[in-house]
């Protein structure tokens, strides 16, 4: 009996640290792909150093926000969305929209990919 109440204990911890996980990934997305649309508007609205100060702090957030990600993602995925914040900088620093913008898109998508992936389903599970 004392073995069957631990194993349900352990069960019930694990659950739960992945619903509790899998809501602070969408948190912490969520507020990333926020900062993202403010960038795109800035772009949009040929507001150059604003798009570009925008960014840096989406940086600042990626670090900040997503440090705890490599726990329970892929390190490629994590690598690629840096290696694309990289590249979304630079083209804003370049005043080059349409490889800005494009580069912010891809972006976003990565980004909402994450919770989606992780989420605990069926869809996932099989």
């Amino acid at each position: 009996m004392r073995l069957l109440i631990g194993l349900l204990i352990v069960f019930t911890a694990i659950v739960t640290l992945g619903f509790w996980t899998n809501h602070q990934l969408r948190l912490s997305a969520g507020e990333l792909l926020q900062n993202i649309e403010e960038i795109t508007l800035e772009l949009e609205n040929g507001r150059w150093d604003e798009a570009y100060t925008l960014t840096i702090e989406l940086e600042k957030v990626w670090d900040e926000k997503a440090k705890w990600w490599p726990t329970v993602l892929d390190h490629q995925e994590m690598d690629n969305i840096e290696f694309s914040m990289a590249r979304a900088r630079e083209y804003v620093a370049a005043k080059n929209a349409p490889l800005s913008l494009g580069q912010f898109s891809e972006l976003a998508l990565m980004i909402k990919h994450i919770p989606e992936k992780e989420t605990i389903s069926i869809k996932n599970i099989l």
